[in-house]
């Protein structure tokens, strides 16, 4: 994984950093055009979360996306894999509208990654920090961080249309 990677911005897209911080820590910083209050519920609804979190380019489809945000709730994605599914859960450990998510990714066999995601605003727009904690520095090369830049390009596109309705 490279120590630091940016995505390509464009006059369409918000700059994406993707940045290994230590051994086990990666953190991806994006602004996107949208209040705090629209932005967590794109990562809270299930309806709408389902609708930007799969880069496209990956070709996968999300079967089923289960989120009971809150304290002690739990969220489960179900994705098809070859020819059976493959599937992504944990437990929701901080929920605090509209500024901070906290979840255990549980399907390691290695331990327990901690994702930490803080929502941030400033004159109507909003500073995602995505702070992936990895149990094991060999954890971190089979994160999923590579899929954020893309599916926050996604997150940008849903944002807009969320703001017209």
């Amino acid at each position: 994984m490279d120590e630091k990677r940016d995505s390509e911005a464009t006059p369409t897209k918000n700059h994406t950093t993707v940045e290994r911080k230590s051994a086990r820590e990666v953190v991806v910083t994006r602004t996107v055009n949208a209040p705090a209050r629209i932005v967590f519920e794109a990562w809270t609804n299930a309806d709408l979360f389902r609708r930007w979190w799969v880069p496209k380019s990956y070709g996968l489809t999300l079967l089923s996306c289960e989120m009971d945000v809150r304290v002690g709730g739990q969220y489960r994605l179900v994705f098809p894999h070859e020819d059976s599914t493959m599937e992504f859960f944990g437990t929701y450990l901080e929920v605090t509208p509209h500024s901070r998510l906290v979840w255990t990714n549980d399907e390691g066999d290695n331990g327990n990654t901690i994702t930490t995601v803080t929502f941030e605003e400033h004159t109507g727009k909003t500073l995602l920090v995505v702070h992936d904690l990895y149990p094991t520095e060999e954890a971190v090369d089979s994160g999923s961080t590579g899929a954020m830049p893309e599916a926050l390009d996604q997150l940008d596109e849903l944002l807009v249309s969320l703001e017209k309705i």
